[in-house]
């Protein structure tokens, strides 16, 4: 089994605190699905260090929630000690720190197929569609919220009930936007 399939198969066999990896670093970390899986692995506690390329009140969150994040493609700024480097096909292919990662080795997978490792064994709620995909599975995350049934939600936008793109809970349901970008539905 390839180091690629090691990482996502821990990630199926048990939560991010029993096992996995204990580092991860973020290529992109500032969008919102990649800051909402940075969200689940920093309250999983895991170290997360990332990379975007602009500053914004989302990675000002993120900082302020303890997340390392730097501005600039720098290879001499990125986590050597990270066990997963997770990207979003909106970084270039010749972006230095991603490709400092693959010529070394390191576990690089797209944002897309580590949700779908985290997600594969839970009950999914998918939210599909071409308008309204944020508006229905915020709601649906918060009425599972509300009602105590609760929830992980991963949302394709900040709730302005939790000021967070990403929702917590030890239910074993999953509500998530099942986005078609980059083949990744």
């Amino acid at each position: 089994m390839n180091n690629y399939n090691k990482i996502l198969a821990s990630l199926k066999a048990a939560p991010v605190n029993k096992g996995a990896a204990k580092a991860v670093y973020f290529i992109g970390i500032g969008g919102i699905g990649m800051s909402a899986l940075a969200r689940y692995f920093n309250s999983n506690g895991v170290k997360v260090n990332g990379y975007d390329k602009t500053p914004t009140p989302l990675t000002s969150q993120l900082q302020a929630e303890g997340i390392n994040v730097h501005f600039e493609d720098d290879v001499t700024l990125v986590d050597k000690n990270a066990q997963l480097v997770i990207y979003t096909p909106a970084i270039p292919a010749g972006h230095e720190e991603l490709n400092y990662y693959k010529r070394n080795g390191y576990t690089v997978v797209k944002r897309s197929d580590v949700l779908g490792a985290i997600t594969e064994n839970s009950f999914n709620i998918g939210v599909a569609g071409t308008h309204g995909k944020t508006t229905t599975s915020t709601m649906v995350a918060h009425i599972l919220q509300h009602t105590g049934y609760g929830c992980t939600a991963f949302l394709g936008g900040i709730a302005a009930n939790y000021d967070s793109n990403y929702l917590s809970s030890n239910n074993d349901v999953c509500v998530i936007e099942a986005d078609e970008y980059d083949r990744s539905f």
